[in-house]
């Protein structure tokens, strides 16, 4: 301060002050949502695939349900794929992407940041590339004073330049690591103004290469700089602050603990756990134990499944020291009310399915 005169006290202010404004930023970037999407408690409802239409389905058979993997939707004239996110059981809006550091559906996803230990995406973004700008010029002010306060000392004492950098050895570090630095968030800074100018996100700049491609969100320098810059910020879809619910169906049983989701699941659905083929087992005090012999059964139809985990704890172990539980022993009984729900089930299945078949044979 005393060899700048009245600019020292400026120069000191205004690295305190982009200081500051530089950190703000990477609180706004690391703090902030960056647009995760929230996820489902139940998948979507499967679509019908019609057979019928091709002739390949007959009178008598069933519709296939399925989920598709792959969805095309319609962006600016231009087809562009969704895919659907097992994890979160929904179908993710375009240009988003699961991140698998995270484990969340981030909108508008350009990576995950490990410096600043967050998403980017479309809520974060602008407070990121603002913070790597400021980072650059803060690197560039301090790099650039330094030098100029060892020629200063150079002029001051007539020396050479490396006694007046023996003098200031401070400056020497902050010359060193500002000139680390300003490669690497200069080089950062440089190559997202190059993804804003085009409209792209990182994520989509190494996967989908948009340079021998048609990039559908592509609107003009302009305007993909006003979208990045100058639009409001979407708000948040979580509430981060509220209750976590209690997920219905989780019931306490002295025996077996929490029925799982699962299981509560297929029982709403209309399915129920049965044993063999379900010729022996005529009421729901057959069943026996063992993952093997289960099978899940529907409204529409029958097919084969592996036990649920869920499944697991609540069948009992013929082997009392072999059990899922690690170290403890002992017999783990179906509760009543599981079996009392599994017979009514049942019982409406078969009423069904014997309807199903007389309509059938009525037919033939």
């Amino acid at each position: 301060m005393d060899d700048f005169h009245h600019w020292g006290i400026s120069i000191m202010v205004v690295a305190i002050v982009f200081t500051v404004y530089d950190l703000t930023l990477l609180l706004l970037t690391s703090g902030r949502d960056p647009g995760i999407i929230p996820r489902n408690a139940h998948p979507p409802e499967p679509e019908v695939e019609s057979f019928q239409a091709n002739g390949n389905m007959g009178a008598g058979q069933t519709p296939q349900l399925r989920l598709p993997r792959i969805k095309d939707v319609i962006v600016n004239g231009i087809t562009v794929k969704v895919k659907y996110c097992d994890t979160c059981m929904l179908y993710r809006p375009p240009r988003c992407s699961h991140c698998s550091i995270c484990n969340n559906c981030v909108e508008r996803f350009d990576h995950h940041c490990p410096w600043v230990g967050q998403c980017i995406g479309l809520r974060n973004y602008r407070f990121f590339y603002m913070f790597v700008f400021s980072t650059t010029l803060l690197c560039f002010y301090v790099f650039g004073f330094c030098w100029v306060y060892i020629k200063r000392i150079m002029d001051s004492e007539h020396s050479s330049i490396w006694r007046a950098m023996s003098k200031t050895p401070a400056s020497i570090v902050l010359i060193v690591y500002s000139f680390v630095c300003m490669w690497f968030v200069g080089g950062l800074s440089v190559f997202h103004l190059y993804l804003i100018g085009t409209n792209q996100t990182t994520y989509e700049n190494f996967r989908y290469r948009y340079d021998s491609r048609d990039n559908p969100y592509n609107r003009g320098i302009l305007q993909n700089f006003m979208e990045v810059f100058f639009t409001k910020v979407p708000p948040s879809k979580n509430n981060f602050r509220a209750r976590v619910p209690r997920e219905q169906g989780q019931h306490a049983h002295p025996l077996t603990g929490f029925m799982g989701p699962n299981i509560v699941r297929d029982l709403e659905d209309g399915k129920k756990p049965v044993l063999w083929e379900e010729s022996g087992a005529e009421s729901a005090g057959d069943l026996e134990s063992g993952p093997n012999n289960i099978r899940s059964e529907s409204k529409g139809a029958s097919f084969a499944t592996s036990i649920s985990p869920d499944l697991a704890g609540v069948i009992s172990d013929p082997n009392p020291r072999r059990s899922s539980w690690g170290r403890q022993s002992g017999n783990w009984d179906i509760p009543p009310d599981v079996l009392a729900l599994a017979a009514g089930i049942g019982e409406s299945n078969r009423t069904i399915r014997s309807t199903a078949d007389s309509i059938s044979s009525e037919n033939h």
